[in-house]
């Protein structure tokens, strides 16, 4: 663009004008103040257009400062301005003076002054008045920008007919607006009808032949059916055009995490960020499955990498909950995973990480509403309902496990990891333990290598004594993976059949997966403490002093309890 001097005869107004189209923000703030002020002081000193740019000027600058409430109160005057204005003109004709019409041509629109203060609306958390400001605006005259905003707020609001409508307009007006279509699918629109809003596009321009597969994929995650999901996602990340990209690898990680391939996920997830070093979405789930390996070092270099690209997103904070989760820092999990929850009101891994807390810390009532706002926003998620129905266990209310076992059963098909997750709920109770038995034979049909349906079924041999069986079970699911608590349950069988030596070395295992693993620590202790009954008593005392300093530093951690306890406003649900 051409450097363009201001002309001599401009007005005031227009220098704030082209300051303001120069974005010198700061500039325009200092300059629209003072012009106000003497507009305050003398009305008849700047015409009303005059008055109502100077206000939308100014009101700008304070948006761009992030002071949302005092840029709606300008905006509000504004547009009471602006109404004043239309009044005026109805009544005095325009005289068709010639510098009058550069004036009109050039007034900000008045519907991005209400889409701005939509914005400021959201940023201060107050939706309703958000959706109120940009209802108001005729269907007809609604940009693209705003139905997706009002797409996006009716449906967090759960007005999902309206959000339906609103997404199927933006399509309408952009058939290539890839969120609006995700927007749809989640809301349960087929992917046959979404995909007819925007095939004469495909078939109008080169190389877009993609897309369909891609709506397709998409439909199949929104259905929760991971496996047809993963098979068509990487259908698309093998074709050369769309390989190594970000945001595929980033979808088909999650898809293995939710299907309960861990393993994968992780691979895919490091893939992705070896691609993209300022990646974060997702990282908070990659973050979660590194600490439940009990890589706890590599949790906390991966926080710091992500506060260090962005602290304004909940995954740094996540990451870090997760961190402190699994050591045993339950109160500061609590304030990182509330943190998390203030800057993103839909974050599931927030959710689900200040849920945990709060149910490890006994607090199961505040728990369950966490993970059942969590299965709100994700409810073909697994691990959303397997944390209520763990709140569910620990207060003893079996029957209502049960029923939300058996839903899930129901809704998410039968599969190993709802197989598994109605077993686990049915070996709390006697009189259902065959049930638990035929189920867990049933999901390890399905994937022998499935870890929790593993664990569960040598839960249920160990009750049984059946050691032997357990044994085979473990070295089976171990052939073609490494875990650390089958390592650490094959040495508890070991244990109990007298093969000492081998359980040794399973415990060692163990440990070098994850050196936090407190029951393959203990099991390893035991072992030595019956191998050398003469040390037996200087055991002891090396082990009560572990055991005090142990207490001391979890009492630490829960002594940070006053210390979050000022920080309350984060706890509550935002």
């Amino acid at each position: 663009s051409v450097l363009r001097l201001p002309a001599a005869g401009m007005s005031v107004v227009e220098h704030v004008r082209e300051m303001a189209a120069a974005g010198l923000h700061s500039n325009v703030r200092l300059l629209s103040g003072l012009l106000l002020t003497m507009s305050g002081n003398n009305p008849e000193l700047f015409s009303p257009s005059q008055k109502y740019q100077l206000l939308v000027y100014h009101a700008d600058s304070l948006f761009h400062d992030k002071e949302y409430r005092n840029a709606v109160s300008k905006y509000t005057m504004a547009l009471q301005q602006k109404k004043a204005l239309s009044k005026t003109s109805k009544v005095r004709p325009s005289t068709g003076n010639a510098a009058s019409t550069p004036q009109s041509q050039c007034l900000p629109s008045e519907i991005e002054v209400k889409y701005k203060m939509a914005e400021c609306y959201t940023m201060l958390k107050q939706d309703k008045d958000a959706i109120a400001i940009l209802d108001g605006i005729p269907s007809r005259q609604r940009t693209p920008k705003i139905n997706m905003m009002l797409a996006n707020l009716y449906k967090k609001a759960g007005q999902e007919r309206s959000s339906v409508t609103s997404y199927k307009e933006v399509l309408r007006q952009c058939p290539l607006a890839l969120d609006a279509i995700l927007g749809l699918l989640s809301l349960s629109v087929k992917g046959a009808e979404v995909a007819s809003m925007t095939i004469n596009v495909i078939q109008s321009i080169p190389n877009l032949d993609w897309l369909s597969v891609w709506i397709k994929a998409y439909a199949f995650v929104h259905t929760g059916d991971n496996t047809r999901a993963i098979n068509t996602i990487c259908s698309l990340e093998k074709k050369s055009l769309l390989r190594d990209n970000v945001d595929l690898l980033g979808s088909l990680a999650d898809l293995y995490f939710r299907a309960g391939d861990n393993k994968n996920s992780i691979l895919k997830f490091e893939q992705a960020q070896m691609l993209d070093p300022y990646l974060i979405k997702g990282m908070d789930v990659y973050g979660y499955l590194l600490a439940r390996e009990g890589r706890l070092e590599d949790v906390e270099n991966l926080g710091c990498r992500l506060f260090n690209i962005s602290d304004q997103h909940a995954e740094p904070w996540v990451v870090s909950g997760c961190h402190s989760f699994y050591s045993k820092r339950y109160s500061r999990a609590l304030y990182l995973g509330a943190k998390a929850i203030q800057l993103n009101s839909n974050s599931v891994q927030a959710l689900l990480l200040k849920g945990a807390a709060l149910r490890n810390m006994g607090r199961v009532q505040e728990a369950i509403i966490h993970f059942r706002e969590a299965i709100r926003l994700a409810p073909c998620r697994l691990d959303c309902y397997e944390g209520l129905i763990e709140c569910y266990l620990a207060s003893s209310s079996i029957r209502e496990a049960m029923v939300m076992a058996n839903n899930v059963y129901k809704t998410l098909g039968a599969n190993a990891q709802t197989l598994t997750l109605l077993a686990t709920v049915c070996l709390e109770d006697p009189v259902t333990q065959e049930k638990a038995k035929t189920l867990l034979d049933k999901a390890l049909t399905q994937r022998p290598d499935y870890i929790k349906a593993v664990v569960k079924k040598a839960e249920l041999l160990s009750r049984e004594q059946k050691y032997e069986d357990g044994i085979a079970l473990l070295r089976n699911a171990l052939a073609n993976q490494s875990d650390c608590v089958l390592h650490r349950i094959l040495g508890d069988f070991l244990v109990a059949v007298n093969e000492y030596q081998e359980a040794m070395d399973q415990y060692s295992i163990a440990l070098s997966l994850d050196p936090n693993d407190q029951k393959s620590l203990e099991g390893m202790q035991k072992m030595e403490k019956e191998e050398s009954p003469t040390d037996a008593t200087q055991e002891e005392d090396v082990d009560d002093m572990e055991g005090s300093g142990e207490e001391g530093d979890l009492e630490g951690s829960d002594s940070e309890a006053a210390q979050w306890a000022d920080q309350e406003q984060w706890f509550g649900m935002q």
